[in-house]
């Protein structure tokens, strides 16, 4: 694969170019690995930014409806939307469906439009191992916005906050007592709560709905990356795509003022830094893969479970052995 003519065609904006890119980006294969470092490092001269958007969401709650419905608004203002969405891999077979182009036929015709199902293969978080790179590959081949849709609420999904400038959580109309089915983390890293499905029958109940959770937003800690009055709760209806303008002009407001504000340099700067640090653990943890340890792990873990070993001492026997490793490692 000729690396220079594939980074000069993203940077073209080439949608195949950025396909076979994210393929690359994904593979395992240590070859590949290489190629797509050479990539990235490529195309991160050019600089290109766009607004990333993480969106979390209850199971039902209308994600791809959202995604759909917005994408298409900001499309009609002029702008290149990509959406990168995480389906949940399978524990047994670890097969996903992917199936939200189909999701999203509309905005999946539209030639301003990117949209790349991937999956979770297991990673933690609500997203897939290799979507912050993916990210970065939509920025250089010229996406003015790059949506993140993760796999659904859960106890890690706070990771997709540290690969987006904005993290919206999307909620569906409930009572006051949907609030206890939230997770507190993932309400205190939201920048806007945007409650759905606010039409029809459903209206009331959603004004009800976003009542209490501005209530519950104003009771959190200030967060010093917010302006006055953020985070916000919101209703938007997707069906109808009402609400959709007031949220977007929500998040030019908050992002302008956090750039104003050094606030969104110093956020990439962490961010970074964030996953450099889950590089070399993912790294060391790889090491633990090959044939040799997993042979060792297997005796000393049967060692231990026969009394013979104390796990402590087990575990230092382990590291002692990928230190050694690494030292007569070339």
């Amino acid at each position: 694969m000729d690396i220079a003519e594939l980074g000069d065609s993203i940077l073209k904006g080439d949608r195949r170019a950025l396909s076979r890119a994210i393929t690359l980006v994904e593979s395992r294969r240590a070859d590949h690995r290489a190629q797509a470092a050479e990539l990235l490092d490529r195309l991160a001269v050019a600089g290109r930014q766009a607004l990333r958007v993480g969106l979390s969401g209850t199971p039902g709650v209308g994600k791809s409806t959202f995604i759909e419905s917005f994408g298409m608004m900001l499309i009609g203002r002029g702008l290149r939307v990509a959406v990168l969405a995480v389906d949940p891999s399978s524990a047994r077979s670890g097969g996903s469906i992917l199936g939200d182009k189909t999701r999203m036929d509309r905005l999946a015709r539209e030639r301003s439009a990117f949209i790349r199902p991937s999956p979770s293969q297991s990673h933690l978080g609500g997203v897939a191992r290799r979507t912050r790179e993916a990210v970065a590959l939509c920025e250089a081949a010229g996406f003015d916005l790059v949506l993140i849709e993760t796999v659904g609420v859960g106890q890690s999904e706070t990771v997709v906050a540290e690969m987006s400038d904005l993290f919206l959580l999307l909620l569906a109309p409930a009572g006051g007592d949907e609030l206890q089915g939230v997770k507190r983390g993932i309400m205190e890293m939201a920048d806007l709560i945007l409650v759905n499905k606010a039409d029809g029958d459903l209206k009331p109940v959603a004004t009800r709905t976003c009542s209490d959770y501005a209530g519950a937003l104003r009771l959190l800690r200030k967060r010093p990356q917010d302006p006055e009055g953020f985070p916000k709760a919101l209703m938007v209806s997707a069906v109808e795509e009402t609400g959709l303008a007031k949220a977007w002009d929500e998040m030019q407001a908050l992002t302008e003022w956090r750039r104003e504000a050094g606030h969104w340099d110093r956020a990439r700067a962490d961010q970074a830094r964030y996953w450099f640090r889950q590089e070399v653990e993912q790294a060391l943890l790889a090491q633990l893969g090959t044939a040799e340890n997993r042979a060792l792990m297997q005796r000393l873990g049967d060692n231990v479970a026969e009394g013979g070993l104390a796990p402590a001492r087990a575990a230092e026997e382990m590291l002692a052995h990928l230190r050694g490793a690494a030292r007569i490692a070339p």
